[in-house]
């Protein structure tokens, strides 16, 4: 292997397996939940008496400073310290001194990114649900404005019968509907807390697990410490959602596509969300309407990738298992994207 790549293979091996294992350029947006989590697991600390009340004055302070320069664009994640987690941790040690040392007492990373995790998801449930009822608000709007405007109705793409414009987008809303109740379903999943359950099989430190679910806001705590650890339902429950949404999303799509089009005529779409061509002006193509629909499938691999990824997997945790994050967070950022854009284009 050394001698097909020149050498240069054995030499960097240390190199290439450190990038490889590092997850800070996806998990460094769990910044903000990273040290929320943490300033809530250092309080309960003290306030269980396993560490001194000025430790825990110092760590919050210091963990305030560091949210401070992160988010002034003042932080610099190293990608040899692998993750979020030991980023901040690093950087706290260095400010507040042994400390900040402290602060990892009576937890595992392993707790940690999933306490981070379930926080994100249950924040982006939220942008996402506010971005699902702007949609539903613009479809309402536009179908208002058009319950009297005539369309033909099609089965088999062939023309059937007579109904309005209204008509045919409420058929959208109400599938919106459903994904909205889908959405509250994630959050149950989500509003779980895992801190407390360490690597495994918890610790022997005399924790309140309850006081940091109550200062996290969760509605419940994990009941068994390898299933806090290992669950990634959650996950695969918010990319099912997803993949659902966005197929509805697909299917307006492609329907913006048809009426847009010469033989259909039906709609126009404003110039901010078609582009024309420079070989062709007279083109107007519906390109918002076109990621959309491409993007879904995007979408529904993230979602076979979870599935594939956990389904061999024996208790608790493995390395497989930080493959979690790439896909979730592109799916989030698609979704967002997707609803967002929509609708100001519906709109219009």
């Amino acid at each position: 292997m050394a001698k097909l790549w020149g050498g240069r293979f054995s030499k960097n091996t240390n190199e290439l397996v450190d990038a490889f294992n590092a997850s800070i350029e996806f998990d460094k947006r769990l910044y903000h939940e990273d040290i929320r989590g943490s300033i809530a697991h250092a309080q309960m600390l003290g306030k269980c008496g396993i560490i001194p009340a000025e430790d825990v004055e110092k760590i919050v302070a210091g963990l305030e400073t560091i949210l401070a320069d992160i988010e002034a664009g003042n932080f610099s994640f190293e990608v040899a310290l692998e993750d979020i987690h030991m980023n901040i941790e690093a950087r706290l040690t260095e400010r507040i001194g042994v400390a900040g040392a402290r602060l990892h007492t009576a937890r595992s990373r392993n707790d940690q990114v999933a306490l981070d995790m379930h926080m994100y998801m249950k924040r982006e449930i939220v942008e996402i649900g506010e971005l699902l009822l702007q949609f539903e608000k613009a479809l309402l709007a536009v179908a208002k404005k058009h319950d009297r405007t005539l369309m033909p109705g099609y089965t088999h793409l062939q023309r059937a019968q007579p109904i309005t414009f209204a008509h045919h987008l409420l058929a959208y809303f109400n599938m919106l509907q459903r994904d909205f109740r889908r959405l509250q379903g994630v959050w149950s999943g989500a509003d779980i807390m895992p801190l407390g359950a360490g690597a495994i099989a918890g610790t022997t430190f005399p924790i309140d697990r309850f006081d940091v679910a109550e200062q996290l806001n969760f509605g419940s705590v994990y009941a068994n410490s390898m299933d806090a650890v290992s669950d990634r339902d959650y996950i695969i429950e918010f990319l099912s959602f997803a993949s659902v949404l966005m197929m509805h999303m697909s299917r307006l799509s492609e329907e913006i596509c048809l009426w847009s089009s010469t033989e259909f005529g039906f709609i126009e779409l404003d110039d901010a969300f078609a582009t024309g061509s420079s070989m062709m002006p007279q083109k107007k193509n519906p390109d918002i309407a076109e990621l959309v629909r491409g993007k879904t499938g995007r979408v529904y691999g993230h979602l076979q990738a979870m599935l594939v990824t956990a389904k061999g997997l024996p208790l608790t945790y493995n390395k497989d298992l930080q493959e979690d994050k790439e896909g979730f967070f592109d799916a989030v950022d698609t979704v967002k994207f997707s609803l967002a854009v929509y609708s100001d284009m519906i709109s219009t």
